[in-house]
Formats: C-alpha cells, sequence, structure tokens
C-alpha cells in the first residue's frame, strides 16, 4: 500500500480571507460542520479542534499569550501551529488540520465526514413525525443541540417545520393555538432550567382547555443530576402538574416508546405531554430501534350514550315547551348535528364565550354569547326558557347558567359531568353522537313553541341598540363598539380570530358579530398575551392542513397582552406570517382599572407607556398605521388585510367606551 493509498482524501474549507486573522490572534472558523481554532503565528496558520480537552472551552475565543495560546477558561496552553501543551508528548495535545494560504483565502482541510449514525433522538423525531406532528416552535440551546439536529434533519426531509421563536413561552402558546384549531398537536422546545420554566404560561393554557401539545425539553447530563449543574431544576417535578406524561428520557429507557406514549397521550386524554432529554443522552446511537406510529394504538373517538339517559334526555325535551341549547367549546366539532336538533326545536342556540362563533350569529335562532361576555339577547333567553340543554359546556361561573332550571347536560368528560352542581341529566357521550340519537328518538312535531320570530325580535334590538353605540365620542378615543363595528364588517368570513383577554375581549364578546369565522381564545386560563402567538400557531396550521389554507388569520390584543409578546412580531416577520394584528391601545390595563372602580379602590398602577406600536411594526419590517378617528377604522382594518405578511392595526381607544 503506498502512502498516499494510507492518507484519506481531504475535502478543503475556505475558512477566512487572507487579511481577516492579524499576526498573533486567534479566532473560531467553521470547516463543513466542523468548529475549529485558526491560528495566525509567527507568520503561519494553524489549525486546531476548538474543543479544550479540560471542559471544552473555546480556543477560538482565548489569546496568543507569549508563545502559547491560552484557553479563555481555564487558562490551559497549547502550540498555537502543533496544538502540543507545554511538555507534551507526541501523542497529546489537540488534534490538528493541514492549512493551505491561497490567493483567495485560508483553507483548511478535512477528512470526508463520516456518514451520520441514527441516534436516539432521530428515531424519536421520526416517530413524532409518524403520530401527525407537522410543527416545532421553540428555541435551540446547548442543552437541547442533539434533539435539535434531529429535528433539523427531519425538516430537510420535508417532514416537518421548524419556528424559532424569541421567547418559549410564545413557543407553547403558539402550540396551544394550533392545537385549539386543528385537534393536532404541534411540538415546543426549549433549553434546561429557564427555557423549560419558560413554557408553563403557555402549557397550563393548553391543559386547562384541553388541547394536545406535546412539550420537549433539554436537560443536564445525567451524571450531573441532583448537586446542582448550571441550569439545573428538577423538571419532573416543575411538570408533574401541568404534563399528564412526563418522563425523562434515560440511557436504558425504551425511546420509541416514551415518544408513542407522549403523543398518544397528548392526542387521547387531549392535553400536555412531556419529554426530558438529558444532554448525553439526545446523541447515543440508536441501535436497531425503528420509529413508531399510532397503527393499533388509538381507537374511534364516538362514545354512544347509555339508553337509560338518553331516554330521560328525550323526555324531558319532548315535554318542554320552551327549551333552549347552550354549546360550550367541547361541542365545536359537533354544530351541525347540534344545529338540525335546534332547528327541529326551533329552540334559541346560545354559546359559551369560549364558543362564540360556533354559530353564525345572522342563524335565525343565534341568540349570541351568554354571560359576562355575551348579550342581552342571550340572557332574556336563559330567563325565559323552562329547560336547558347543554352541550359540551363546563358552567365556568363566567358563562352564568342557571342551575334553577332543569338541566340536561352532555359531555364526553364524565368528571365535567355535574362537576359543579347537580343536573337532572347528566350525559356521557359524544356530543354530535348524541344529538343525532335525540333527532332519531324525539317526534317531528311536540309541544314546543317556536322561538324563532323571539330570536328574531330580541336580535333587532340588541343591534339597534349596537348601532346607537358605534356614534358614542367623549373626545378621548374610538369607543369599541366603533371598533368591533369595523372589525364586523371587513374580517373576511372564514377567518381564524386570536383573541387576548381584558376589555377588548369582552367587547369583542359583545359586539363583533360572528358568520363562520374560528376563535381562539384563552379560556379557562385567561391569559393576558395568548392572542399573538396564538396566532402564529394558527397561521402555521393554515399551512399544514389543507382545511385551514386559504384563511385568514387575525390577531386582536390590548396594548397590554400585546406587549407581553410584541418581541415575537419579528419571528412573524421572519417566517412572513400572514397575521393581521387589531390593537386596541387605551393606554392601561382597562380591566383592571375597571375592576378597582368597581371595588372601590384607587385606581393604581395600571397605566402604561407604550411606542408607537404602529411605528414598532414597521421598525421590524411589517406593515404598521395608527387609526385616531372612527372615520378610518375599516380602511386601515383593510389595509392590514390586504398586506400580505404581519401588520399592527393600532386604534387609539377610550378606555371608559367598552
Amino acid at each position: 500500500m503506498t502512502q498516499d493509498e494510507k492518507t484519506p482524501a481531504l475535502t478543503w474549507h475556505r475558512v477566512s480571507g487572507t487579511d481577516d486573522l492579524p499576526e498573533g490572534r486567534v479566532k473560531t472558523v467553521t470547516a463543513g460542520t466542523r468548529t475549529l481554532a485558526l491560528t495566525h503565528y509567527q507568520g503561519q496558520y494553524g489549525a486546531m479542534d476548538n474543543h479544550c480537552p479540560h471542559q471544552g472551552g473555546p480556543l477560538g475565543e482565548g489569546s496568543i499569550e507569549g508563545c502559547w495560546l491560552r484557553c479563555p477558561w481555564h487558562g490551559w496552553d497549547f502550540d498555537p501551529l502543533t496544538g502540543k501543551p507545554p511538555g507534551g508528548h507526541e501523542d497529546s495535545g489537540q488534534e490538528t488540520f493541514p492549512v493551505e494560504a491561497r490567493e483567495d483565502g485560508i483553507y483548511i482541510g478535512l477528512p470526508a465526514e463520516p456518514e451520520h449514525t441514527q441516534t436516539v433522538s432521530d428515531v424519536m423525531a421520526e416517530t413524532m413525525v409518524n403520530w401527525g406532528v407537522r410543527r416545532v416552535f421553540g428555541m435551540v440551546g446547548h442543552s437541547n443541540l442533539g434533539l435539535a439536529d434531529a429535528l433539523r434533519r427531519r425538516e430537510v426531509a420535508g417532514d416537518l417545520t421548524f419556528i424559532g421563536v424569541r421567547h418559549e413561552g410564545a413557543a407553547s402558546f403558539a402550540c396551544s393555538g394550533y392545537a385549539k384549531l386543528t385537534g393536532q398537536p404541534a411540538a415546543c422546545l426549549s433549553i434546561a432550567g429557564p427555557g423549560a420554566t419558560n413554557l408553563m404560561t403557555g402549557l397550563w393554557d393548553a391543559k386547562v382547555d384541553r388541547a394536545p401539545v406535546l412539550a420537549l425539553t433539554g436537560q443536564v447530563d445525567v451524571q450531573v443530576f441532583g448537586p446542582g449543574a448550571f441550569q439545573e431544576i428538577d423538571l419532573s417535578a416543575a411538570f408533574a402538574p401541568v404534563a399528564a406524561f412526563s418522563q425523562t428520557v434515560l440511557h436504558s429507557s425504551r425511546h420509541v416508546e416514551l415518544m408513542t406514549l407522549a403523543c398518544k397521550t397528548a392526542l387521547v386524554e387531549r392535553d400536555v405531554a412531556h419529554l426530558i432529554f438529558p444532554d448525553d443522552v439526545q446523541t447515543l446511537a440508536a441501535g436497531d430501534a425503528k420509529p413508531s406510529g399510532p397503527a393499533g394504538r388509538v381507537s374511534p373517538t364516538a362514545i354512544m350514550p347509555p339508553g337509560e339517559s338518553l331516554d330521560q334526555a328525550g323526555a324531558l325535551i319532548e315535554t318542554a315547551k320552551r327549551p333552549m341549547i347552550i354549546v360550550g367549546y367541547g361541542a365545536r366539532d359537533a354544530m351541525d348535528q347540534i344545529v338540525e336538533l335546534a332547528e327541529r326545536l326551533n329552540a334559541p342556540v346560545l354559546t359559551t364565550f369560549k364558543a362564540k362563533g360556533q354559530i353564525a350569529d345572522d342563524h335565525r335562532l343565534a341568540a349570541g354569547v351568554l354571560g359576562r361576555s355575551g348579550t342581552p339577547v342571550a340572557s332574556w333567553f336563559m330567563n325565559e326558557c323552562d329547560l336547558i340543554v347543554t352541550f359540551g359546556a363546563s358552567f365556568s361561573n363566567h358563562t352564568g347558567i342557571d342551575r334553577a332550571k332543569p338541566i340536561i347536560q352532555i359531555d364526553f368528560d364524565r368528571m365535567s359531568l355535574g362537576k359543579f352542581h347537580p343536573v337532572d341529566v347528566p350525559v356521557w357521550a359524544e356530543v354530535g353522537a348524541t344529538a343525532a340519537l335525540l333527532l332519531d328518538w324525539l317526534p317531528t312535531e311536540a309541544g314546543w313553541v317556536d322561538q324563532t320570530p323571539e330570536v328574531a325580535e330580541r336580535r333587532r334590538l340588541w343591534l339597534e341598540e349596537k348601532a346607537s353605540r358605534v356614534a358614542d365620542d367623549l373626545g378621548n378615543g374610538i369607543s369599541s363598539a366603533a371598533i368591533f363595528h369595523a372589525v364586523s364588517q371587513r374580517v373576511p368570513d372564514d377567518a381564524i380570530i386570536a383573541v387576548d383577554v381584558g376589555n377588548n375581549t369582552y367587547s369583542f364578546g359583545r359586539y363583533f358579530e360572528c358568520r363562520r369565522q374560528s376563535i381562539l381564545m384563552s379560556g379557562y386560563l385567561g391569559s393576558i398575551g395568548f392572542s399573538f402567538p396564538a396566532a402564529m400557531g394558527a397561521w402555521a396550521a393554515t399551512r399544514d392542513f389543507e382545511e385551514q389554507k386559504g384563511r385568514k388569520v387575525i390577531s386582536i390584543s390590548g396594548d397590554g397582552g400585546f406587549g407581553q409578546y410584541m418581541g415575537d412580531f419579528n419571528t412573524a416577520v421572519k417566517y412572513g406570517m400572514d397575521i393581521t394584528h387589531i390593537l386596541v391601545n387605551n393606554g392601561q390595563l382597562g380591566k383592571i382599572s375597571k375592576e378597582q372602580q368597581a371595588g372601590e379602590w384607587e385606581v393604581w398602577q395600571t397605566s402604561l407607556h407604550n411606542p408607537s406600536f404602529a411605528a414598532y411594526a414597521k421598525l421590524c419590517g411589517g406593515f404598521g398605521q395608527k387609526v385616531t378617528d372612527a372615520d378610518q377604522l375599516e380602511a386601515a382594518i383593510q389595509a392590514g388585510l390586504d398586506h400580505d405578511g404581519p401588520a399592527i392595526i393600532e386604534i387609539m381607544a377610550d378606555a371608559q367606551l367598552i
């Protein structure tokens, strides 16, 4: 064998210009996927592995002192050209690589990179994809790099798409919005310690609203668990309350099975599933492990009601005169069957606030939202009914269902039935299947009052009242009635609208006229800052699901809510997210001011110092327009909708006219 045959072929990488590195200096360069320390010493160039053998310190960030290259972390020394330590032997020191100074720059020769060995993270990422995860939101960092590379490989293969955010809280809220719209999980990625804890609020939002989400967090090496390594916290304990499934991925784990159970839990339980990836486990060779999928692991979801429950519910409905239907968020996938039942009964359909938009406001039986965010139409029918039939509603005190009325409650979650007080007929079943069975059970006609004319009359009175409020002007900004009248006029019928919390959201519930729009909100958690990152998740869903494609995404918040995650407007610009954000700016935390006043407290610490949000949008590279007059509203909103990318329409609002 000749010497040439023994020497592996080199690939030469240009890493620097000839004048980029002064004499007596060192810098970090990248050649292929290798990170190297490039030195310039005594007129020669040297290249060595960038990682100090002590604790991996970056030699390229060190300095050449006298005749030694000194590591910046702990001062270990190496020859700048040979990589040998003081007094070192021939077989000690840093690995070095050939360097050539050519006319067009400095080149380093590297042997061909070895073929990638499939890792534990690779097979787990493939399993995640097989379970339908198409989108990951998060931040790549030092304790998740092996996992991040596995996700990168899946993105290169076209299996999923990664969105890098500015704050991990935006990632988990985006996952929540994505899941609430589609019923399918997205994943959020963070490092150990503070990155993981930043996920918490969005994960709690998903949990309490029954949205499937997968959380993937890095962790310190297994060998340093416990003593308190840098950024180590007990993630198992931290995530125990929020995650229905939370496990640490260990060297000896059944890795594919862990990912399968995490994905299955998220989907079946409609909850948060969490996996913890110690740094040293992420790059373990997968061996003969093969990715898994959902085949044979899940069953159909339809739960039929017991015959006794169906008979009791049917008998109660048949003998009622003025039945009324209330739909909650849990009925969102069964509205066709429920509306058909309402049309058989000629009974009004009310919604909880979370269910706003599940029946179009212009339907002949739509009576609007019930409760604190609702309308007098819904309240009137609550008072007049003699039977309440609820589908997928949780009886929140925000909604205010009258427990003194006879109640039939239908829900797929047995714990939700009669949770806060007894009901006359609790029915454990899938709500769509139950509505269809009730249609078959009930006669075509009975003694039900046709309440259609009453719905029309109550709606007419309320629309007249709303129209009169549009013109309200105290000289301190635009009224909420005017804002949401304009939004109703301009927002497309099939838009997806993510709303925040606060007075802006109450006003949206009261004044916005829904047609076929989908509404996303932080229902039970009621978290400020939800709307914009949730809209990011919704936008991603319009790229991932055929049935969502082409839908316009709208976000609505106050100035306080948008300020929570305004840094991620830059994320929307980076990825070209077509999101129009309606920002109701009253210069304060208006709902808190109102609560202080109602409780006869002094209004204190609710004022806000704001930038020009419209100018901020432009600085980030998006579209921004400020509105100071009600006559400008519709044109400005339309301009935001017409912009192909992220836009902020900043509306200067009157905090008193809500």
